[in-house]
C-alpha cells in the first residue's frame, strides 16, 4: 500500500491540493446570519480545508427562494460546490429535497448512504428523520445536509470534505469538475 493511503483510500499528502469554490446556503424560517449556527459551522470548515468561499445566503424554506438562489450562484459562475443546511427533514415546511431534486441533472445517490451510515453512527435510528441528498445542477455540485450542527459536521468531516479534495484517493469529485458537463 502506497504511504499516505489508509485502507479504502484516503489523503495523499504529497499530491497537490487544489482549492474549490464553495457556497453555502442555509434554508431556515427561524435563522438569520447572526443565528445560523450550522451555516457558520460549515463556512469554517470550509475555509479550514483551504477552499474558496464563494457566497452564503439564508432563506425561508420556501421553494421558489432555495432555486432562485441556488440558480443564481450557478449562473453567475462563482460556485464549483454548494452545501445546504436545513430543509431536508419529514415535516411541512422541510422543502430543500423538493426544491432541489428536480433541477439535479444527476443525483448523487451513494451521498444519502454515505450520510445515512455516519449519521446513525452519531443518532442512531433517528438518521431515518433526515432526507439528505446529493446532485449536480449544472456542472455544479449540490449537497443537501440537515439544519442540527451534529448533522452538518457529521456531513463535512465525514463524507464532503474528503471527495472536496484533489488529494484523496483512489478517486474525488475535484477530478470529475471539468468533465461534468461532456457531452
Amino acid at each position: 500500500m502506497s504511504e499516505g493511503l489508509k485502507p479504502g483510500g484516503g489523503i495523499k499528502p504529497e499530491l497537490p491540493f487544489r482549492p474549490v469554490r464553495i457556497a453555502v446556503l442555509t434554508i431556515s424560517d427561524t435563522r438569520d446570519e447572526s443565528t445560523d449556527t450550522s451555516g457558520q459551522i460549515l463556512i469554517d470548515r470550509v475555509r479550514d480545508a483551504g477552499h474558496a468561499f464563494a457566497g452564503r445566503a439564508v432563506v425561508r424554506d420556501d421553494i421558489e427562494l432555495i432555486r432562485q438562489t441556488v440558480r443564481t450562484w450557478i449562473a453567475d459562475g462563482v460556485v464549483d460546490a454548494i452545501v445546504t443546511t436545513g430543509g431536508t427533514g419529514l415535516t411541512g415546511r422541510d422543502v430543500t429535497v423538493q426544491a432541489l431534486e428536480p433541477l439535479f441533472d444527476k443525483t448523487i445517490d451513494g451521498f444519502s448512504v454515505i450520510f445515512h451510515l455516519v449519521s446513525y453512527a452519531t443518532v442512531g435510528l433517528s438518521t431515518l428523520q433526515s432526507r439528505a441528498t446529493a446532485g449536480i445542477i449544472d456542472g455544479v455540485f449540490v449537497f443537501c445536509l440537515p439544519g442540527s450542527n451534529g448533522a452538518v459536521k457529521d456531513g463535512w468531516d465525514k463524507v464532503i470534505a474528503a471527495q472536496l479534495d484533489s488529494r484523496h484517493k483512489p478517486c474525488n469529485m475535484v477530478e470529475l469538475m471539468p468533465r461534468l458537463l461532456e457531452q
